[in-house]
């Protein structure tokens, strides 16, 4: 389980976030909604490591975050996807993937390995079929997909994305669904922030964020 208490976080002299706190079941999928500016993207930034000035207490499977750099959480299986995706737009697609790659293959909490680069393929077939293609020459559906399978590489197991189907074409924003979709199935979990409608029918729980404060 991913449990977030009393998580508060400020840009400067301005909070964000005040007193936030959920759980997220093992295998299950949480979406935050909110406006622009309700705290969405901070969230999961906090969540993270990414934000500097942020307080509270978070734990994945038992074990403590909030110690942690972003790096460290990364090593726990924590593996996000910004709304910038923050791709290496000069490298290829092979590149960006295999760049994530760790060293030492690491397994799941539930046991089983994570995904290996035919998995990832797999799960974004259209990857496939443009793998020397520098990111910088994809779609922008194109390149959540790719920064979706590059989390994937690095064996992450809990997934925290940002908009992951915002101003995407429809045909891209199906294909990321079926993904996400497959991956649930497979005890993948979830915390996902987004404005519309599209996760809903998959999301196990959906909560609302609204001046940086968990509406109930």
């Amino acid at each position: 389980m991913l449990e977030i208490q009393n998580l508060n976080a400020s840009y400067g002299q301005a909070q964000v976030l005040f007193n936030v706190s959920f759980s997220v079941p093992q295998g299950s999928m949480l979406l935050i909604r909110g406006l622009n500016g309700a705290g969405k993207s901070s969230l999961l930034k906090a969540v993270m490591g990414l934000m500097p000035q942020s307080t509270g207490h978070l734990f994945w499977q038992g074990q403590a975050l909030h110690p942690l750099s972003p790096h460290q959480r990364s090593l726990k299986g924590l593996g996000y996807v910004p709304e910038d995706r923050r791709l290496f737009s000069a490298l290829t697609v092979l590149q960006n993937l295999e760049i994530a790659t760790p060293r030492m293959p690491k397994c799941r909490p539930d046991g089983q390995p994570g995904l290996k680069l035919q998995e990832v393929l797999n799960l974004f077939p259209s990857l496939s079929t443009m793998m020397d293609r520098p990111a910088a020459q994809m779609s922008g559906g194109e390149q959540q997909m790719l920064a979706i399978g590059r989390t994937l590489m690095t064996q992450a197991d809990v997934l925290i994305l940002d908009e992951p189907c915002e101003g995407i074409a429809p045909v891209l924003v199906q294909a990321i669904a079926r993904a996400l979709s497959a991956l649930k199935s497979q005890g993948y979990t979830f915390l996902i922030a987004e404005q519309n409608q599209i996760l809903t029918d998959m999301a196990d729980k959906v909560m609302t964020l609204s001046g940086g404060v968990i509406q109930d």
